[in-house]
């Protein structure tokens, strides 16, 4: 089974409505089929989070609650082993503490990281990445 891990950017894209979500879109129905495994971090899940309240309020963080709670996408624990492995990748490449969490949450689970961030660039030997267009 094709595992993902979806980023910040990703789940954006799809919550505000984007061209670029339109591929989120497709995984979720996916993932609700049982074809693919998608996966984020509760660090990149807080993200959306201050990004949603930032633009908007918190109404519509409410109901990024709930949409959250009605895809199929895990949501990852943050725990020491993966808070160590994100502090190392961060401070051996140039992105953000929270990005570094969804890429050392893609090389736990080998799997390919969605985004569109140009911000991964520079971790694209760590990692597969499906880029996000549209």
């Amino acid at each position: 089974m094709n595992r993902y891990v979806l980023d910040a950017y990703a789940l954006l894209a799809l919550f505000l409505g984007e061209p670029r979500g339109a591929r989120v879109q497709q995984l979720l129905r996916q993932a609700s089929e049982g074809a693919v495994m998608l996966a984020m971090s509760l660090i990149n899940y807080g993200e959306c989070v201050y990004n949603v309240e930032r633009r908007y309020d918190w109404i519509a963080v409410e109901k990024l609650h709930l949409y959250m709670d009605a895809f199929p996408i895990t949501l990852w624990q943050v725990d020491r082993a993966r808070i160590l492995a994100a502090a190392h990748i961060k401070a051996q490449y140039p992105l953000s503490y929270a990005d570094a969490f969804a890429v050392a949450l893609a090389q736990e689970l080998q799997a390919t990281l969605v985004t569109g961030d140009p911000e991964f660039h520079a971790v694209e030997r760590l990692i597969k990445i499906e880029w996000l267009t549209g």
